[in-house]
């Protein structure tokens, strides 16, 4: 709990400080902004070399792929996920819940935040995420902002409950 109040606390003053890095538009923007990303795709097809939806093996390249992974791509993925996270600060524990209308429990939370911005949809329980065949398996010291962190409560092979790591020993959760 004591978590939760730090980083709402934490949220709100860095709401203050900052303008929001997320672009807010009419429908005639966005549109707009999607034509041009479209033409950007088209002129340099090196950035997508097979389309998301591939195969296992398309899948494996990309991964091996240092320079997808670090790419401004993956970054800006991550910060809007966090961004959605974020904005979740304070809502209800409800356990089962998917929605910011009425509260989340720990994988409704990342679940919400990651699936309407990836391509590949995450599962929907903290322990089909954890068993999730393209998932990595990360050291600690080796952790990411937007890397995904489980805990095993009743048993090792069981993921109890998630949370998303945000940097400097902290992370979020529901």
């Amino acid at each position: 709990m004591q978590n939760r109040a730090r980083l709402l606390k934490q949220y709100q003053t860095h709401l203050k400080k900052q303008a929001s890095y997320i672009v807010e538009g009419n429908a005639e923007s966005k549109r707009a902004l999607r034509q041009h990303n479209r033409e950007q795709i088209k002129q340099h097809p090196e950035w997508f070399p097979a389309p998301l939806k591939a195969s296992d093996r398309r899948w494996q390249a990309l991964a091996e792929n240092n320079h997808f992974l670090s790419s401004d791509h993956l970054h800006n993925i991550t910060e809007v996920a966090i961004h959605r996270l974020e904005q979740q600060l304070g809502k209800p524990y409800v356990w089962g819940g998917t929605r910011p209308d009425k509260g989340f429990d720990c994988s409704g939370l990342v679940f919400y935040a990651y699936n309407k911005i990836l391509e590949a949809k995450l599962p929907r329980t903290a322990n089909e995420m954890y068993h999730y065949r393209r998932a990595t398996i990360v050291a600690n010291n080796d952790l990411r902002r937007g890397d995904l962190l489980f805990f095993h409560i009743h048993s090792r092979e069981i993921a109890d409950h998630m949370g998303v790591y945000l940097g400097d020993g902290q992370f979020i959760e529901s």
